[in-house]
């Protein structure tokens, strides 16, 4: 006699489940209840039902479809675990436990039981209850019990033995979630396990898709890879899982704000401080959001928000001072001076209150008082920072043996042929943010972000070249081919940047100076203007910035006037090898004569005049530097000559740069007078 065929499940159940498994509650609601509207005691279909109505934290609905299955079948085991974590997740854990224990005395092999009766125990303050009930738990699976001997080896800081034990569990059992999860967390921070971590997250998520902390963990190593897209994807589905995990909100502001989507990262970071508002952190995060999108008074009131909760949060405080045309409250310069004095301040929060000192300071007109702070938070910055400007002369030096006249005349026109780019070089606090906004105020131009695609191009095209040739050598060996996909590349990888359909854009990257000669051969239609500005001013400027990652330059007197000396030396390499491909644009005559600026900056990117850039100030766009909001106003003359004010400090840059002020127009030297 042939042994009966299995039957299979009907379709109905079959399309709810894989709704479910692909997070689609609502689709799954509505299959169950076709097949309940003909067949209301289906008790698969309430069980079911229920779930879908669960995700959408639809409780009581999904109760009440639990409760009408009980009534069809009360000894169904399932059903009462099912109402045990639903009644648990509404911390009604009394009546929990009783639904648990009903499930456990039915079939004692519900394993997931257990570890629910556990934790309701536990949450009612029965220790010696909820320990015995994760005993049993953890015997009915040798390999649950090592992952919880891992555990406790990572409390204890045995990081090798958790390992040790992990990997173990995992040979016999592949599929344990929990050993790949907690895998991934022993060896989350090591740079060389970076692809191990999220393969094991990857596989812990496609065995378990509703892992809420495996989907936050896996975008949050996403996040610190750059790759911002997939980040966002994974938060999501955090998100559609857990609705209220603060965590993943504060991952969905950060990837937003990293691809410059401003208004989707000042939403993500509210939702997350409505959850969890006592996170100082992501009350500054939510304010820099506000502030480049240019909700100057919201992102006062989430700094100061961070401040009521971490008084001696420096980076806050500087990050107000940065907001450049504010002013600190009396009481708050007076915190930030007391702060200054205690002996116990953490070096990083001591280096941000002396910045911010300064900027209070010079505000007041007490430039001598501002310099002390701005010069001393300066010195015990410089100690925390790689920099070799060495290193940096000799790469320069490198760069235009390498981009000649001869070899650039060679290879013209070879590379890609887009003309979308428009870069914006130079040196820091010169006036870049400005042009930029004059651009982003066309409509044939999009304003991005202070792109790092072009150096990042240029510097991978050695990693695989033959003789361990790098960057920017291994130009030399790029064919027609070469430099056409590289151009592609940077046009690719740039896209994620772009939110408009606009046929330009700009990438305002200052450290681009050095790559000018590269832009040029693999993208030969790119426009590169180049952000000019009196020498004292523009390192000055430099000098009283506290920047947020790179320019470490500019945190010692000597390297930062070095560093100008090879900024102007390359470019003027580059204007000798490239004539007039790279515009200068002198912010000292943009503000003398904007109209004039105006039209030179569009008749060298090859745009027709618009007289919205003129009204620069009036584009509503967000803006990420410090300048935010400085070009958020008409053009004002109060910053031409500030090095004026600081001049007796300023003595062995004036003499090292005498040369240089001597070739300026005579608009741009007499400026501040």
């Amino acid at each position: 006699m042939k042994p009966a065929l299995k039957e299979s499940p009907p379709a109905s159940i079959v399309e709810a489940l894989e709704a479910l498994r692909l997070h689609r509650p609502q689709q799954a609601e509505q299959r169950c209840r076709e097949h309940l509207a003909r067949h209301p005691d289906s008790v698969d279909h309430q069980r079911l039902l229920a779930r879908a109505l669960g995700m959408q934290s639809r409780l009581a609905e999904a109760e009440q479809a639990l409760l009408h299955a009980l009534a069809v079948r009360s000894t169904f085991a399932p059903l009462h675990e099912d109402l045990g974590g639903l009644l648990a997740t509404q911390q009604r854990f009394e009546e929990a436990v009783a639904s648990l224990e009903t499930a456990l005395r039915l079939d004692g092999s519900l394993q997931l039981a257990r570890k629910k009766l556990g934790q309701c125990l536990a949450a009612l303050g029965r220790g010696t209850e909820a320990d015995a009930a994760f005993e049993a738990w953890l015997e009915q699976d040798p390999g649950r019990m090592q992952v919880a001997l891992a555990l406790d080896h990572l409390r204890a800081g045995r990081k090798d033995e958790a390992i040790t034990t992990l990997r173990s569990v995992i040979r016999a059992h592949p599929d344990n979630v929990d050993a790949l999860h907690t895998l991934a967390q022993a060896w989350w921070g090591d740079d060389e396990r970076v692809s191990d971590i999220e393969a094991l997250l990857r596989r812990a998520t496609e065995i378990a898709p509703a892992l809420t902390s495996a989907w936050v963990m896996l975008g949050l190593l996403l996040h610190q890879s750059h790759r911002s897209e997939e980040a966002i994807a994974a938060y999501r589905r955090a998100i559609e899982l857990d609705p209220e995990n603060a965590a993943a909100w504060t991952g969905l502001g950060a990837d937003y704000a990293q691809i410059g989507r401003m208004e989707q990262s000042a939403e993500a970071y509210g939702r997350s401080l409505e959850l969890a508002p006592g996170q100082p952190g992501v009350h500054m995060s939510h304010a820099h959001a506000l502030k480049a999108l240019g909700r100057q008074t919201e992102a006062l009131r989430e700094y100061r928000a961070a401040i009521a909760l971490k008084p001696d949060f420096g980076e806050v405080y500087w990050s107000m001072a940065n907001l450049k045309v504010f002013r600190f409250e009396p009481a708050e310069v007076a915190a930030m001076e007391a702060q200054v004095e205690r002996a116990d301040l953490p070096p990083s929060a001591d280096v941000h209150f002396r910045f911010a000192l300064g900027k209070a300071c010079e505000d007041a007109g007490d430039y001598d008082r501002a310099w002390k702070f701005y010069h001393s938070g300066n010195q015990r910055q410089r100690p925390e920072v790689a920099y070799d400007p060495v290193e940096f002369e000799v790469r320069h030096q490198r760069i235009a043996s390498v981009f000649t006249r001869d070899y650039l005349r060679e290879r013209s026109g070879r590379g890609f042929e887009s003309n979308a780019p428009i870069f914006i070089v130079g040196l820091p606090r010169s006036g870049s943010t400005l042009i930029e906004q004059i651009l982003a105020s066309h409509s044939q131009v999009e304003g991005t972000l202070e792109l790092s695609t072009l150096g990042e191009i240029a510097v991978s095209i050695g990693r695989f070249r033959r003789a361990r040739v790098e960057y920017p050598e291994a130009v030399r060996e790029l064919t027609d081919r070469d430099l056409r996909a590289y151009g592609r590349q940077y046009i690719e990888s740039t896209q994620i940047y772009r939110a408009t359909d606009r046929p330009r854009f700009t990438d305002k990257l200052p450290n681009n100076f050095s790559h000018v000669g590269f832009a040029h051969l693999i993208l030969p239609n790119a426009t590169i203007i180049n952000a000019r500005r009196h020498p004292l001013d523009s390192i000055l400027g430099g000098y009283k910035q506290l920047f947020g990652k790179g320019q470490n330059f500019t945190y010692d007197m000597s390297e930062l006037v070095m560093y100008y000396r090879q900024y102007h030396e390359i470019m003027r390499h580059w204007h000798d090898v490239l004539p007039g491909k790279v515009l200068d644009v002198h912010y000292e005559e943009t503000v003398g004569d904007l109209e004039k600026q105006v039209r030179r900056i569009l008749a060298h990117c090859g745009l027709p005049f618009e007289d919205a850039c003129l009204r620069f100030h009036e584009t509503q766009r967000a803006v990420r530097t410090a300048s935010s909001e400085q070009v958020r106003q008409p053009l004002y003359t109060r910053a031409l000559g500030t090095w004026r004010h600081y001049e007796r400090h300023l003595r062995p840059w004036q003499e090292e740069l005498e040369d240089s002020i001597a070739e300026l127009p005579q608009s741009v030297r007499d400026a501040g007078l």
